[in-house]
């Protein structure tokens, strides 16, 4: 019987039978109670695994995102971590969990002074702003959930791991969410009693604290385990090379992450065969193409020797274009009487003097803006203009929001 309960999978079946157990609505405390004695402890792995087999077989990752909490919950303290690797410091996952111990502290602070203010008569406005402060500086973890989101998710999704990025990612909107009613909620400008700041704070503040706290224990034991096992050092290379573009969660690393050179050296290339090569992608000419003629304005884009290289080519052009001014000096592609115009811009632009030029028109009873902007390389060097031409007619009566999807058409969708 033994070697049967320790097969993996058989372990894994029954985590997703207990999960599953929790959504049907039994109780915390009697699968956690099922959890302790038939399965003991269990890998960080297998939790990813049945959480993924659930969703793939037909549960919805809302309904996972809805009882994740009790998920980790249930499993607090029996998750084995004995496969997770050994993270060095400046690492992201080092820096990471730096934030994390600091998104504790700071959580453990708020609760503190909640529980403290609960006490008191009467709350004063300067008590009120002091405590929103701290929210404020809680609002930081959105540059936390940021790189996990569009750094550290796209490498576990590359690697077939779709449902915990998407259940996760969920449950960070669901804390911005709650960040946002806290901060809203201590918007008070006058004393209050400690009855209606229990209000408040059952309703709003410690609703926050709490689910940052579970998000930690989340990344901590299941997560950052799980991405340190999976995740290729050239691949945390790269996450770590664009980590300072989201910034950091109230403490920034002191450690600088030296990965191995061969690791790096050693990282399998990307196949770009027929693929023009970015540095933000790789596209093929005919995706590159019909992205720059689907785009809702006209680009014409004039070199460095003022020579006309390139202009889209989209279905609805405002103004007429035709292959014979490729190569054609731009000064000839406008009336006399406006060439010195162009000049000017071309002058300014080549010198560093200004970097864009607008105008806007009537045309044909239509609205028109016209934009010219210098196009320079890494090191600020002149390559040339871009003329972007876009009709502005229908946006500019635009008013309100529109936060429903709504087809031009006329086709809504609910």
């Amino acid at each position: 019987m033994s070697e049967f309960i320790n097969n993996s999978e058989h372990k894994k079946e029954m985590l997703k039978q207990l999960f599953l157990k929790l959504h049907e609505g039994e109780t915390r405390e009697e699968v956690r109670q099922s959890l302790i004695s038939i399965l003991g402890s269990v890998p960080y792995s297998l939790v990813v695994e049945a959480e993924q087999e659930l969703i793939k077989e037909g549960l919805p990752a809302s309904e996972i995102q809805k009882f994740c909490d009790l998920h980790s919950q249930v499993l607090e303290g029996r998750i084995d971590l004995n496969l997770a690797k050994i993270i060095p410091p400046g690492h992201p996952i080092d820096t990471f969990k730096h934030e994390n111990k600091a998104l504790i502290n700071l959580s453990n602070e708020i609760d503190k002074q909640i529980e403290s203010l609960r006490k008191s008569d009467k709350i004063s406005v300067v008590e009120l702003m002091e405590l929103k402060s701290k929210y404020n500086l809680l609002g930081d973890i959105d540059k936390h959930y940021k790189r996990k989101e569009y750094l550290v998710f796209p490498f576990l999704e590359k690697k077939g791991i779709t449902g915990p990025p998407t259940v996760m990612w969920g449950k960070h909107d669901e804390i911005r969410e709650k960040l946002k009613n806290a901060q809203n909620s201590l918007d008070i400008n006058e004393d209050i009693d400690s009855e209606s700041f229990g209000v408040i704070a059952d309703m709003f503040l410690t609703p926050v604290t709490l689910a940052v706290k579970d998000m930690v224990y989340k990344e901590n034991e299941i997560l950052f385990p799980m991405c340190g096992d999976m995740i290729l050092e050239a691949e945390w290379f790269e996450i770590y090379n664009q980590t300072s573009d989201y910034g950091y969660c109230i403490v920034e690393p002191k450690a600088e992450w030296k990965p191995k050179l061969d690791n790096i050296q050693n990282k399998p290339e990307t196949k770009t065969e027929g693929f023009i090569s970015m540095p933000t992608g790789n596209l093929k000419l005919e995706e590159l193409t019909s992205i720059l003629n689907t785009l809702p304005f006209d680009l014409t884009f004039v070199d460095k020797d003022d020579k006309v290289k390139y202009f889209s080519h989209g279905k609805e052009r405002i103004f007429d274009r035709s292959k014979a001014i490729l190569m054609r000096d731009v000064r000839m592609c406008h009336p006399p009487h406006s060439v010195h115009i162009v000049d000017r811009i071309i002058e300014d632009f080549r010198s560093g003097k200004e970097s864009r030029a607008p105008f806007w028109i009537n045309f044909k009873g239509r609205f028109i803006h016209i934009e010219y902007f210098a196009v320079r390389d890494e090191s600020g060097n002149y390559l040339g203009t871009l003329e972007l031409t876009q009709d502005l007619t229908e946006l500019r009566s635009l008013s309100g929001e529109q936060r429903l999807l709504s087809y031009a058409s006329g086709d809504d969708v609910s």
